[in-house]
């Protein structure tokens, strides 16, 4: 049964997201001091000019009569400050806390004016604020001033926002094509680990990337190797035991044949006929891993309706149902095996067999039906484990090992195809072959 992975990011993705989470925090980091640097250095350049407009315009306005000083003040109004002196102007609002470092940067610019006693004020607060305020004269009035230039505060408008990503995205995307290139070793390897027990002959995978990749593709191709070995050396002993085995079998029934008493000695062949079976079905199991047949394109229509041929000149019920031809890259040897079983299993349980040929989007299907008792629901998955039998569904006269459906099962495997299987109503078993086309 096969384990059910949970969806997820891939290590690209999840590398991609740690550099772009990283990236966000650092964007939103910077921008923030950046912005409150830039603002401290306005408001710097802002004390600075205003401490000098302010000197200058005290000094030229008591020099003046208190008729003209409304006038020179009028003229001391340029584009960036505005000044204002009136007969009786009360004094302005202390100085608000909001601009309480300005103050203090324009009395470092202008000592002289600590003792007129500035008071700052910020009116309309915000992204653009004006600072107005006032100094009093040595006779005791005020002279009264603002800018005429709002104050830039902190600004993340989208458009500097989106300015100052176009440069991080683009190096987020080459970040993310260098990633992806170094991990390609990691890809290549997850395809050759599918290919892994699936009868096809393995080859090592270029150890290349970083160091901790190399590591691991190393790991694999020696892994690799030595199941190799296993898998020759299994395939070395089963032909030797096959061998081993037959010779001594062909020895008795050589002997059985002098056997004088026909009920005894056929009662030995049976016997001889199902410890060959058991033989080869054993040694078609365990070596079907290494399958040397290499996949060709094949009429199964035709193959189908030979093996039908087949039972039909044993004299038992066959039928196949089907279009004349049905060309499909497969192994053919082993393809004709895997369905031999079903129909044998079909003549043995359901009396007769009746092979199906559909060609359906994406492949084609061939299933092999019975009239026989079928399988019982909850072991329909459990028949294709290998020595499995099932007493109450088969009787116990059948020879071998319960090797037949998974055989099968294997072989589709091979093929890239699937088998499934299905009791039918209102008796018989469905046993079918989905092989996809490539």
């Amino acid at each position: 049964m096969k384990r059910l992975v949970q969806p997820s990011i891939g290590l690209i993705g999840q590398i991609i997201a740690i550099l772009l989470l990283t990236m966000v925090i650092e964007f939103g980091a910077s921008t923030l001091l950046y912005e409150r640097a830039s603002q401290f250095a306005v408001r710097d350049d802002e004390a600075r000019r205003l401490a000098e407009h302010l000197v200058i315009a005290r000094r030229l306005v008591v020099e003046r009569n208190r008729a003209d000083r409304p006038s020179m003040a009028q003229d001391l109004t340029t584009q960036r400050y505005a000044v204002r002196w009136e007969e009786g102007l009360g004094a302005p609002p202390p100085i608000a806390p909001s601009v309480a470092t300005m103050h203090d940067q324009v009395i470092d610019w202008e000592p002289t004016l600590a003792s007129a006693d500035l008071r700052l004020r910020l009116t309309s607060p915000g992204r653009s604020s004006v600072v107005t305020g006032g100094v009093r004269l040595s006779d005791g009035s005020w002279l009264y001033f603002r800018t005429l230039q709002p104050l830039q505060n902190l600004n993340l408008a989208i458009q500097r926002i989106f300015l100052a990503l176009v440069p991080a995205l683009a190096l987020m995307l080459v970040a993310a094509l260098l990633v992806r290139r170094a991990l390609r070793p990691m890809r290549q390897l997850a395809l050759a680990a599918d290919l892994v027990g699936g009868g096809t002959r393995h080859v090592p995978v270029e150890e290349a990337g970083p160091t901790e990749v190399r590591r691991v593709v190393a790991a694999f191709n020696r892994m690799q190797a030595r199941l190799e070995r296993l898998i020759a050396d299994r395939t070395h002993a089963l032909a030797a035991v096959g061998h081993d085995l037959r010779t001594p079998l062909a020895r008795l029934r050589l002997r059985a044949d002098a056997v004088g008493d026909h009920a005894t000695r056929d009662a030995i062949g049976r016997d001889i006929g199902e410890m060959e079976a058991m033989v080869t079905s054993l040694l078609a199991f365990l070596g079907g891993g290494d399958d040397p047949e290499e996949p060709v394109l094949t009429d199964v229509a035709v193959l189908c309706a030979t093996l039908i041929d087949d039972v039909e000149d044993r004299g038992l019920v066959g039928a196949y149902v089907g279009p004349d031809h049905c060309e499909l890259v497969v192994r053919p040897s082993s393809l004709k095996r895997a369905l031999t079983n079903l129909i044998d299993n079909a003549l043995h349980y359901g009396g007769g067999a009746t092979v199906i040929l559909e060609d359906v989007p994406g492949g084609v299907t061939l299933a092999v039906e019975d009239d026989g008792p079928g399988i019982p629901v909850g072991s329909l998955r459990r028949v294709m484990e290998p020595f499995v039998r099932l007493d109450t569904a088969r009787p116990r006269d059948t020879i071998g090992f319960g090797l037949g459906l998974p055989i099968v099962a294997r072989i589709v495997e091979n093929e890239g195809g699937t088998l499934t299987l299905a009791n039918r109503e209102p008796s018989g078993l469905r046993a079918a072959i989905f092989l996809p086309r490539l």
